[in-house]
Order: C-alpha cells, then structure tokens, then sequence
C-alpha cells in the first residue's frame, strides 16, 4: 500500500517541529555546557561531609 502526497499542513507542521527539536537540543546542549564549566572550574570535585575544612574558609586563600 503506497502512501498518498503529504497536504501542505502537515509539510508546515513538519518544519515547525524540526524548529522546535533544534532549539531544545540548542538549549540542553548550553544547560550541558554550562555545568561541565561549572564543575571543572575549581579543580577536583570535594563532597560535602559536614565537617569545616581550611580550604573552604576565607582566610585560607
């Protein structure tokens, strides 16, 4: 069974899905971006133990 000629709507409807998966991909790829900067900007990674360490303190830079 071979499919008809798309109508013009669906051609439309089409483009504008495209449109819109190219911008949220744009968008999670910046969100990615921006939390692998954010993360690697200040060296290794330190959990979060509940105890004071000199390197979190103002006065130890």
């Amino acid at each position: 069974m071979a499919f008809g000629k798309d109508h013009e709507l669906h051609q439309r409807r089409f483009g504008r899905n495209l449109w819109v998966g190219a911008c949220l991909l744009g968008f999670v790829a910046i969100v990615f971006g921006l939390t692998v900067v954010k993360v690697t900007r200040d060296g290794p990674i330190e959990g979060f133990d509940h105890t004071v360490r000199p390197q979190m303190t103002e006065g130890a830079k």
